[in-house]
């Protein structure tokens, strides 16, 4: 995609095509995968901090990052063999900026019904049920913060969550609207803004969300504004 802005060609060939579909949807299930594991992380840190550096020890957290890693790729691999062995004789330009499953299903001039129940499917397994496990996740948290009597632990504790909480809202809140909507209820223009929150800007503004939590960097920061503003 930098490689198309930057010649300004927009050409990609069949193989390159599939390829790229292919990393998108890896990288994005695991996204999806390690943001659950990062939840089940929040939930021990606050509902059980003593059991902390037992339960989440450096052994379980690797475990943890492979398997988010690793359990997408069969499943990304067989989806997008099976969408690139559909019959493309119509038009062969996409109208997007990126290899994505629904405007290449768009261009398939045969039958995608099972292609689009596979990946109804898939959107359950690696979207719905660890965005179900995030909410429940965070409802025991919730439950256990509200526990706390002093104001100043609740703050302390809602701020240890806020920044993956907000990425969480905004990652997932674009997936489930660009794969389990139908397709027939999307115009082409609102799929592209959708697609340009969780391919660029989420990304984007990651390291800005996670960052602010830090006490050093926010000093940094008001430093540097306060010698702006003179």
């Amino acid at each position: 995609m930098l490689m198309d802005l930057l010649t300004q060609k927009g050409n990609i060939s069949l193989v390159a095509c599939a390829a790229q579909m292919c990393f998108f949807l890896l990288f994005g299930s695991s996204e999806c995968l390690l943001l659950t594991a990062m939840a089940y992380d929040r939930y021990v840190a606050i509902c059980n901090p003593l059991l902390y550096p037992l339960v989440m020890n450096h052994k379980v957290c690797v475990q943890l990052a492979i398997a988010s890693w690793v359990s997408a790729v069969p499943v990304v691999t067989g989806q997008t063999c099976q969408i690139f062995s559909l019959p493309f004789c119509g038009s062969n330009r996409i109208n997007h900026f990126f290899c994505d499953i629904p405007p290449i299903l768009k261009l398939a001039c045969g039958d995608t019904f099972l292609n689009e129940i596979a990946i109804y499917l898939a959107s359950l397994v690696f979207v719905m049920v660890p965005f179900l496990l995030i909410v429940i996740s965070y409802g025991k948290i919730i439950a256990n913060i509200l526990k706390i009597s002093s104001a100043s632990g609740k703050a302390k504790a809602f701020s240890t969550c806020s920044s993956h909480l907000t990425v969480v809202v905004l990652f997932y809140g674009t997936a489930i609207i660009t794969y389990l909507q139908p397709k027939t209820n999307q115009s082409e223009g609102t799929g592209k803004v959708i697609s340009l929150f969780y391919t660029i800007l989420i990304p984007t503004l990651n390291p800005i969300i996670y960052t602010l939590r830090n006490k050093d960097i926010m000093v940094s920061l008001r430093k540097q504004l306060s010698h702006l503003l003179r």
